[in-house]
């Protein structure tokens, strides 16, 4: 399982909220409520998500396997 608990780590970090998000990256709602409930993303997504950021894909994502769920 994916998860991006570390993108809200890394959010609360660098100070940056949703709504910086959403109203100066253009980020959409709907993609932060597929963030907020663990949902396939692209890797292009990913790639903005990591630009608006500054950080690295590990900053924004972690692999859980399934045992440990």
């Amino acid at each position: 399982m994916i998860s991006y608990e570390p993108l809200y780590q890394t959010m609360k970090a660098k100070n940056i909220s949703t709504y910086k998000l959403i109203n100066e990256f253009g980020v959409s709602r709907s993609l932060l409520d597929r963030l907020k409930h663990n949902k396939p993303i692209s890797t292009v997504t990913l790639n903005d998500l990591c630009s608006f950021l500054a950080c690295r894909v590990e900053d924004v994502l972690v692999y859980i396997p399934e045992e440990q769920t």
